[in-house]
């Protein structure tokens, strides 16, 4: 049974907070010299799993992508649903902003989830995060599913699958271990008011054929030191402000690209 998660010892025995380059593995070393990028709180003693450097959105990113998601949502929806959270990078970063009421977040690792629960401690953010531990699917349909009309859902799935580094345009049906057929059936069960959060060579063709509306898709790419790490997808209903194509046209697909600078600020470009 799926229930709220609380940290335990033995799981917080796989959480690390690595303080010296000597210490980290060779290949996420490249990820700890980027370290105040995921957190700008690193050394206060954020902790993450070996395998948590691969995915950890950074802050500005995170900051960015939650500010982007309460512009263009509903004002009836106050509750947000992260379904993949990680150590809580977009979590925090929701939790953060004071728009949500509430934060859900799931996570199926224990040990990930533990380390998510004290970064948030650290953010002081804690008591406006429920923590679930167990299948994003089994604890949305069981114990969330009444408050999708109030709820936008987020996610930033596992990726998976061999293709995803090499594929020049990654194929989203091949999403391990969901696809996006999957992902999308679930999740309109609860609500249409959806932001995933998805590799930057995605096929977004894929979410077009999905939508009622394709022309309502929106693609933000979020960049650092000039290049992509992932792009933001708003499907059908939710919208993106109101921003227009740049030619005043309703078009099948456009990109809103953010440049994270030195500093932390953002510069935008409509393409």
């Amino acid at each position: 049974m799926c229930t709220a998660a609380t940290p335990g010892s033995d799981a917080l025995d796989a959480c690390k907070h690595y303080t010296d380059l000597q210490q980290v593995p060779w290949d996420i070393q490249k990820y700890y010299h980027q370290r105040y990028d995921l957190f700008s709180k690193y050394d206060d003693g954020i902790l993450m799993t070996d395998s948590a450097w691969y995915g950890v959105t950074p802050e500005p990113v995170a900051n960015k992508i939650e500010q982007h998601i309460a512009a263009c949502a509903p004002s009836s929806k106050a509750i947000l649903i992260d379904c993949f959270a990680g150590v809580g990078g977009n979590a925090i970063a929701f939790a953060r902003s004071g728009r949500w009421k509430r934060v859900y977040a799931i996570e199926q690792d224990k040990n990930v989830i533990s380390c998510g629960r004290h970064n948030a401690k650290l953010y002081g953010v804690d008591q406006k995060i429920s923590w679930y531990h167990g299948d994003c699917f089994d604890i949305l349909r069981n114990e969330l599913s009444p408050l999708g009309q109030y709820s936008v859902i987020f996610a930033s799935p596992p990726w998976g699958g061999p293709g995803y580094g090499t594929d020049a345009v990654f194929d989203l049906t091949k999403m391990q271990p969901y696809s996006l057929q999957q992902l999308l059936g679930l999740f309109r069960q609860l609500t249409e008011d959806i932001a995933l959060f998805l590799p930057r060579t995605s096929d977004l063709r894929q979410i077009a054929k999905g939508n009622e509306d394709p022309r309502r898709i929106k693609a933000i790419h979020y960049c650092m030191e000039g290049a992509s790490k992932a792009c933001l997808v708003l499907p059908n209903p939710i919208t993106y402000g109101h921003l227009t194509s740049p030619t005043g046209h309703v078009c099948l697909l456009w990109t809103i690209r953010f440049d994270v600078d030195c500093c932390g600020g953002f510069r935008e470009t409509v393409y």
